[in-house]
């Protein structure tokens, strides 16, 4: 079962935790797995590079935070201030700052650097996601309770809570890139649109019929893309609210959702122990083509050919 799926930087590396408390990383171009990262013993909840990716940070369900170093896929250090699981991890922008999200209804803020614990900041609930704004002066974070709060990261303080919208947890939160847009993701069944401003919800998306746990939007702000228990990944055009393409090929619950740098590739991964790449570039995509193939798909064995339209399959 594949939790979470991150590319580094450079588009090079794709990140991979999983299940069995393994995090994997791969080489995008070729398939190969580059490294086996065996330092967790519970499920690895969330992957995520540094900005300039020299560091992976993992959340585990071990309650740990790890910073591996990885050039040499060694451990820097491992964060053991959460009481439960970390359900998720991100890097501040400029990569001074790491936040974690756990089942101990806190979100940490970490130096980086030093190692050393910035802020506590709480919900009522477990904490299922975290993400920052472009700039790194928001932190945006969802929750079991179903709200999301915004924080004003230099002083910690809560700027805005949601009191309606979402009528289950929420399970993913993603800012668009210039800010001014958090995309949000829930057992509701629905991707919700906020106005970072004024909290004000600016669309509504409804055509998942599962959970959904995974939202990302492309580099350019114009794709959003979500992942959901009804085993579908959905793209949407950002300003119409409108699906782009239905991605079908995972056989179990679409768990996260990634893009590449360069917003070409969409990566996948899922309950069914694999994880799709996604040509997002292509023609077919842009015109709604409900049968778009994976062109490369991983999960967590052996290597083969799967079919013409994805070239690997690890099983």
């Amino acid at each position: 079962m594949v939790y979470s799926v991150a590319f580094s930087p450079d588009g090079t590396i794709l990140a991979s935790g999983c299940y069995n408390g393994y995090t994997l990383l791969w080489d995008v171009s070729s398939g190969d797995l580059k490294a086996n990262l065996t330092e967790h013993f519970d499920t690895v909840r969330s992957v995520v590079f540094s900005p300039d990716g020299t560091i992976l940070a993992s959340g585990s369900s071990d309650n740990t935070v790890l910073l591996l170093d990885v050039p040499s896929v060694d451990v820097i250090t491992s964060k053991t201030g959460h009481q439960g699981t970390v359900y998720s991890v991100v890097f501040s922008p400029d990569g001074t700052i790491l936040a974690s999200g756990s089942a101990d209804t806190t979100v940490l803020l970490w130096n980086v650097s030093s190692g050393d614990l910035i802020a506590t900041l709480t919900h009522s609930e477990h904490v299922y996601s975290v993400a920052f704004s472009p700039d790194g002066t928001i932190l945006a974070s969802g929750s079991l309770d179903g709200t999301i709060k915004l924080w004003d990261v230099p002083s910690g303080d809560p700027m805005y809570t949601t009191t309606t919208g979402h009528a289950r947890p929420v399970n993913s939160v993603a800012f668009s890139p210039d800010g001014t847009i958090l995309a949000s993701g829930s057992d509701d069944t629905t991707v919700l649109l906020w106005n970072v401003s004024s909290g004000d919800v600016i669309a509504n998306l409804t055509e998942h019929t599962g959970d959904v746990n995974s939202v990302a939007f492309s580099p350019d702000g114009t794709i959003l893309a979500s992942g959901s228990a009804d085993d579908t990944v959905l793209l949407w055009n950002v300003s119409s609210g409108d699906i782009i393409a239905t991605l079908t090929g995972h056989q179990d619950t679409v768990r996260s959702v990634a893009f590449s740098p360069d917003g070409t590739i969409l990566a996948s991964g899922s309950g069914d122990g694999t994880i799709k790449l996604w040509d997002i570039a292509s023609d077919e995509v842009e015109e709604d083509d409900d049968s778009k193939s994976a062109v490369r798909s991983f999960s967590l064995f052996l290597v083969t050919t799967f079919l013409a339209n994805a070239l690997y399959l690890v099983q």
